[in-house]
């Protein structure tokens, strides 16, 4: 396998993990999930930096969506202002994760830059769920004002369809970058978005 030269760098894929390996069988259908990770021999410094992405990613699901959200739910009775703060938060965080992979792309190496973008498509995954949960919102107010259902019926359904998989997603998204962290460490990425994202360099050395 030829090594590829970007810079002072070289990406060469040292192995394939199979990390994940599920089949299932129902009649006649064979599912099989499975997520291939290949390492890449990488500097110490961009194995850092690969990870600066995903802890952006963290500290907005954690500090901002859970404990954040979790205080903010003891005052809202009182004020409003510290639960409203949370999506504004969150959209901050994604319009800088944005901002900061259009650089990447320009001005960190490649095993990098395929970091930023992995926690943009995650970023969009949790922007799709609060869109969800708004549009839930909107129907709840939309059936308690002109519809006449009991408040506590409204409260069910924005809770149920709506707040709660907001928070399933959240909690998988953050095993899932916790894990993106830990590959970064080791110089590892998803042979999906090595795929999704070319290296440059080898497109052109082939």
């Amino acid at each position: 396998m030829s090594i590829v030269k970007r810079g002072a760098e070289y990406y060469q894929p040292l192995f394939l993990d199979n990390a994940v390996s599920i089949s299932v069988i129902m009649g006649c259908m064979h599912l099989t999930y499975g997520v291939i990770f290949m390492e890449y021999n990488v500097s110490e410094e961009d194995r850092k930096k690969a990870k600066i992405p995903h802890e952006v990613f963290l500290t907005n699901l954690i500090g901002n969506h859970i404990l954040w959200f979790v205080a903010g739910l003891g005052v809202a009775g009182s004020y409003w202002q510290p639960l409203a703060m949370v999506p504004v938060v969150s959209l901050m965080t994604v319009s800088y994760t944005l901002w900061r992979t259009k650089h990447a792309c320009s001005e960190e190496s490649w095993f990098v830059m395929c970091h930023w973008q992995l926690a943009v498509k995650r970023s969009q995954v949790l922007l799709g769920v609060m869109v969800f949960l708004l549009v839930v919102v909107i129907l709840g107010w939309v059936a308690y004002t002109y519809l006449g259902l009991m408040d506590i019926a409204i409260k069910a359904m924005i809770g149920g369809m709506g707040i709660l998989p907001v928070m399933v997603t959240i909690l998988v998204l953050i095993m899932m970058e916790i894990d993106a962290m830990h590959q970064a460490t080791q110089g590892k990425l998803s042979a999906k978005i090595a795929e999704a994202y070319p290296n440059p360099d080898l497109a052109k050395a082939s």
